[in-house]
């Protein structure tokens, strides 16, 4: 079985903010030349996260109200004493940091409206995204 990694980086821009990096995860497949096998994206951060969905800006909106509402940012956290994040460190806990994905024929396989996207929960930053892939 041939293992290929490599790190891209994300420039994010605003406080929260999801960021579709499915052509970057695809790019590090086409030079993985792994045909059969399995892709990781995986955020070495504990204030953002992975995600597979649609690609549409309303939803994207509604996808970060969710967030806020699921993890409100002016909630008087025990965290925020230490350092004013611990929203993104609680979203960023139920999101999740990576998501796989099949690879066939070459191509990452996603559903019709899943692109894959860094969730930026404490920006604006510099993310680390470690995209490995695996296979024949």
């Amino acid at each position: 079985m041939r293992v290929y990694r490599e790190e891209v980086r994300v420039s994010t821009s605003r406080r929260f903010e999801l960021v579709d990096i499915t052509r970057k995860v695809e790019e590090v497949v086409e030079r993985s030349k792994v045909k059969e096998g399995f892709v990781q994206v995986f955020v070495p951060h504990a204030t953002a996260a992975i995600i597979a969905n649609e690609h549409e800006p309303r939803l994207l909106q509604d996808i970060i109200e969710a967030i806020k509402t699921l993890a409100p940012p002016d909630k008087p956290w025990k965290h925020n004493e230490i350092d004013n994040n611990a929203h993104a460190h609680i979203a960023a806990s139920i999101i999740g940091p990576s998501r796989s994905f099949p690879i066939a024929g070459g191509q990452v396989i996603r559903g019709t409206w899943q692109n894959i996207m860094l969730v930026e929960l404490d920006g604006p930053r510099v993310r680390r995204v470690i995209v490995t892939v695996a296979g024949e």
